[in-house]
């Protein structure tokens, strides 16, 4: 069994298609972990949604920012901007199926036997894994129950709290897990999220650091793999892997196998989107 690890798909199905072909990807034998952002500004949203929906147990999802703006959108608490493409998926047949399916989906995905974990944007450099796990299952918790979601979307947008205490309650709480696992790049020297520079690492002001290079940082030694991040494009370090190269912006979708290799010389395969 192969496990591959692709990097935002965003309705970017073209690319997708061709890079399981290339690895000649079989369902029921290999495993597939999308870093989430599955939708928007591509030009298939529907039918990715629905191309992975059919893999079945041999895709492992996770949320992201974009995929929650989808959710969000559908329930009545965000409206459609000029440049989504999410009406692909609300308009579809299926669409009540593909979106229960999707609330459903994680926040983060750690495999022990592998060693690897699985998340959108990143873990705060404040948490161990332990943590993220139990603050990942407090939204999750609320995002598969069609109530409470409805509930927490109305309050889910908002760049504060930006620093993790464990005394934070409520939707602040929520908040803050869901902007750490689906929006974070940087952090400021107090621990703070920042929200404001999206850039490569190294064009970044003096006072921000990528989350994976905080000193520090309570995951340091535990493989993650991520997306969010087309300015990073693909990179690694000695234990994270970054796998958003750009694709709905014209530049390529990337993939990587995971199952016998660490970050630094995991088999890499890239497709050009056209």
């Amino acid at each position: 069994m192969a496990v591959y690890a692709i990097g935002d798909l965003q309705g970017c199905l073209g690319p997708f298609e061709r890079l399981l072909e290339r690895v000649s990807f079989e369902p029921s034998r290999d495993r597939l972990w999308l870093v989430g952002d599955l939708v928007n500004r591509g030009p298939q949203s529907g039918a990715c949604l629905r191309r992975v929906r059919d893999l079945g147990e041999a895709a492992v999802v996770v949320l992201g920012n974009h995929d929650l703006h989808l959710l969000a959108t559908a329930a009545g608490f965000r409206s459609l901007r000029p440049k989504d493409t999410l009406k692909q998926v609300l308009d579809r047949a299926d669409a009540a199926e593909l979106l229960e399916w999707l609330a459903c989906r994680p926040l983060i995905h750690h495999d022990p036997k592998l060693g690897w974990t699985l998340v959108h944007a990143g873990i705060p450099p404040a948490w161990n894994l332990e943590t993220a796990q139990r603050e990942a299952r407090r939204v999750e918790h609320v995002l598969r129950d069609s109530a409470a979601r409805r509930t927490f979307f109305e309050a889910m947008y908002g760049n504060t709290p930006d620093r993790w205490s464990d005394t934070l309650d409520g939707v602040d709480r929520l908040r803050y897990t869901v902007n750490a696992f689906t929006r974070m790049r940087f952090l400021q020297r107090n621990g703070a999220l920042d929200f404001e520079e999206s850039g490569p690492p190294e064009g970044a002001p003096a006072r921000l650091s990528p989350w994976f290079g905080v000193p520090g940082r309570l995951t340091a030694g535990q493989p993650i793999v991520f997306g969010h991040w087309s300015a990073l494009g693909y990179r690694h370090g000695r234990d994270w892997l970054s796998l958003d190269s750009g694709c709905v912006w014209g530049r390529r979708l990337t993939m990587a196998r995971i199952d016998d290799a660490g970050p630094r010389d995991a088999p890499v395969w890239h497709e050009d989107c056209h």
